[in-house]
């Protein structure tokens, strides 16, 4: 025996290593994204919805200020056409879409001082013209929009170095408006959709200042005019556009001062939770969001915190 070696030892003629691939240890967030054509002008701070599977991109900021330029795309053929311009430009604006028309509702208007309005506009698609309606009690800008049930609901906003937790209603049948329970976290730049009975208000900031970004999330009971608290927004966010898809919501983008986001966070208002997804490809601010068919549409909005301005169109699907 050697003495240097006083126990056998039984060598290792290979060594074998486990690899786990990391896509099995850690799933990819869901939902893939593609590209459509992209708007003809690019623009932050729009309003967006879809009305008769269309959808339209109305007002916001441009480079020469803001507009009254109002966009159509087809989805069908991924093709842009305009329509009517806004009767006055606005930015910030809420809108939303009832029994065939669109409504714009409040916004600013100006480049440099954002003076608050109260103004309801309606496009008839029919006529590709536009009516002004019953103003809105309370004058605001970055303010969210909802529809149920053939109602507008006008939530939260900001007007002259203020915060309004305004929630009010509008009819357009008999062209009135009505005062509701009030958001319990008066704030601006957040996001609004609607699921069921329940109207979701997501995120936002005080004061109009992305310093000052929230994740707070509270919803609207609509039948029984009641407010309760709800999951927090992961990411503290605010300058954001929502839209919804196979019963969840889904919230996009915002700004702060480190940047834009490219978040894409779904809530799941069965169970009261958060997943996130697939991250946009372009982080931004000031866009819009609306779903067609089993896709959601993103478009427009600032690339970097401020006045910033893009062409951008993506779209994100769960298949």
């Amino acid at each position: 025996m050697n003495p240097a070696l006083p126990f056998k030892f039984a060598l290792p003629t290979a060594l074998f290593v486990l690899v786990v691939p990391l896509t099995n240890a850690f799933p990819q967030p869901a939902g893939t994204w593609t590209q459509a054509a992209p708007a003809p002008t690019p623009r932050t701070e729009v309003a967006v919805a879809v009305l008769d599977g269309k959808i339209y991109v109305v007002g916001g900021f441009r480079r020469i200020g803001n507009t009254t330029r109002v966009e159509v795309y087809d989805p069908v053929t991924d093709r842009w056409s305009e329509a009517a311009p806004l009767p006055e430009a606005r930015h910030h604006a809420g809108i939303g879409t009832v029994e065939g028309k669109l409504y714009v509702v409040g916004g600013f208007h100006g480049n440099f001082s954002w003076t608050p309005q109260n103004t309801v506009y309606e496009y008839d698609p029919k006529a590709d013209r536009w009516t002004e309606k019953q103003p809105m009690p309370t004058a605001r800008g970055g303010l969210g929009v909802g529809v149920h049930n053939g109602i507008l609901y006008a939530v939260g906003g900001y007007a002259d170095g203020n915060n309004t937790g305004a929630n009010e209603g509008y009819d357009p049948v008999p062209n009135l408006w009505k005062k509701l329970a009030p958001l319990p976290t008066p704030r601006d730049h957040l996001a609004v959709s609607v699921v069921g009975n329940t109207l979701y208000a997501i995120g936002g900031r005080i004061k109009s200042s992305y310093s000052n970004n929230l994740n707070t999330h509270e919803a609207y009971d609509v039948l029984n005019n009641r407010w309760v608290p709800k999951a927090p927004l992961p990411t503290a966010r605010s300058g954001i556009a929502s839209a919804v898809l196979e019963g969840r919501i889904f919230v996009f983008g915002g700004e702060s001062p480190d940047g834009t986001f490219n978040q894409n966070e779904a809530y799941d208002p069965k169970t009261d939770s958060w997943t996130r997804m697939a991250s946009m490809p372009t982080a931004r601010h000031g866009l819009g969001a609306d779903a067609i068919g089993d896709k959601i549409h993103v478009l427009s909005g600032g690339t970097s915190p401020g006045g910033s301005f893009s062409d951008a169109h993506e779209v994100f699907g769960l298949k």
